[in-house]
């Protein structure tokens, strides 16, 4: 970015403040995603539901933000990463609202319209920010706090979503109440810190392209593509793992669902934080290979109705997530310019959410059409060629890469 102006809050906080009220946002917005994902099977049965119109309301949330990240994807390297994020968590906020108020399915679709919008704001600016406040030596400290903060938004959802929704009242109302407060939190937070909007400039905004600094595009193709797998593998477990938990435990105890879906987001972040000084490139091989390893037994899982491969699936898959995703964010980061980062991760989640949709909403489709098992046996080769592609590729750009200057 262009050198910032001065102006700052009246109390600004320091760097290693700036960087964790980044993390902050990227936890929330993960929160975000995942808060409704234990109530999916509560709405199915109260509204009576189909799983497409559920994997559809699940999908609502990607295609929002993918809508603001192909207009939108650039603008914190215009507006400031702090000012984008606070626009964000304001969406944000005001989706709990409409998912706590909610008298029908038509409100679902609205709220994680919201959400979508919110995160697409929030995201790209807030990743940028982690990596641009980075309070390590270590460089691929900031895209593995990338992977642990979303992870620990993850597992603090579903496990209190599931808590809350099984021994509170009003069930589909607290969740929405506690994404609120956290929502609070993060804004004050964030506005606290230091303003970070580049030098005043004549020109004003206006929605552009979304480009690729000169000689990024094939790391950008390897990074886009392991991040991509990351969020299909997510897809399918956060869209249909409520169903499969339910079905194979035969428990509508949504403590035990939300456990058993927040096993996977417990292994990303532990993962994470084990593989901090991981090449990206052989974080992103094996990262394909163990999704691979996930899906096969997400098949068996389906076909076996074992409770005890589900949770292995979890543990795996979120293994494979924390690999490919961590090692995606690395090599980016190491490869774009600060002037271009914000506009290049936006345009990372831009194809990466487009592949999660497609995934979420295909397999709910399916799911409706021919059953649950049959339609995980369709879905799975299909993200396992996701797979692959990943893995074959990043080996290609770490065999024929010729030294570079890191950009931090």
């Amino acid at each position: 970015m262009s050198p910032a102006r001065a102006s700052h809050p009246r109390f600004p906080l320091s760097r290693r403040a700036t960087f964790w009220s980044a993390s902050t946002v990227l936890a929330l917005c993960l929160w975000a995603s995942a808060a409704a994902s234990v109530l999916y099977p509560s709405y199915e049965a109260e509204w009576k539901l189909s799983s497409v119109v559920v994997t559809s309301v699940f999908g609502t949330y990607p295609v929002a933000l993918l809508l603001v990240l192909l207009f939108f994807g650039g603008v914190s390297d215009f507006a400031g990463r702090r000012r984008t994020m606070l626009f964000g968590i304001a969406l944000i906020a005001a989706s709990a609202v409409l998912f706590a108020l909610a008298p029908n399915v038509g409100w679902l679709f609205a709220a994680r319209a919201l959400q979508g919008f919110g995160t697409g704001f929030a995201i790209g600016a807030a990743s940028a920010r982690l990596v641009e406040n980075n309070i390590s030596a270590n460089p691929r400290f900031a895209s593995s706090m990338t992977t642990a903060s979303t992870a620990t938004g993850l597992t603090l959802a579903l496990l209190l979503s599931g808590v809350l929704a099984q021994l509170a009242p009003l069930p589909l109302v607290l969740s929405f109440v506690v994404l609120f407060a956290l929502a609070a939190f993060a804004f004050v937070f964030v506005a606290l810190t230091p303003d970070d909007r580049p030098a005043a400039s004549s020109e004003r905004w206006r929605p552009q392209r979304l480009h690729l600094a000169s000689g990024t595009v094939r790391p950008f193709i390897v990074a886009t593509l392991s991040v991509s797998v990351a969020y299909s593998v997510g897809a399918l477990f956060l869209s249909l793992g409520a169903s499969m938990a339910r079905q194979l435990t035969h428990t509508s105890n949504l403590v035990v669902i939300g456990a058993t879906l927040a096993l996977s987001s417990f292994a990303i972040g532990v993962t994470a934080l084990v593989i901090q000084r991981v090449h990206a490139h052989l974080a992103i091989v094996v990262g394909g290979v163990v999704s691979i390893g996930g899906l096969a037994i997400m098949a068996a899982t389906a076909s076996s109705g074992s409770l005890g491969l589900l949770l292995l699936w979890g543990a795996v898959g979120g293994i494979g997530y924390s690999l490919a995703f961590t090692g995606g964010l690395s090599l980016l980061a190491r490869t774009t310019p600060n002037e271009h980062r914000g506009a290049t991760l936006s345009l990372l989640y831009l194809f990466s959410y487009l592949l999660q949709a497609a995934t979420a909403i295909g397999a709910g489709a399916l799911a409706t059409a021919i059953g649950l098992g049959p339609a995980i046996g369709l879905i799975a080769p299909i993200v396992g060629l996701l797979c692959l592609a990943a893995v074959v590729l990043a080996a290609v750009d770490f065999a024929g890469r010729r030294p570079a200057v890191v950009v931090a």
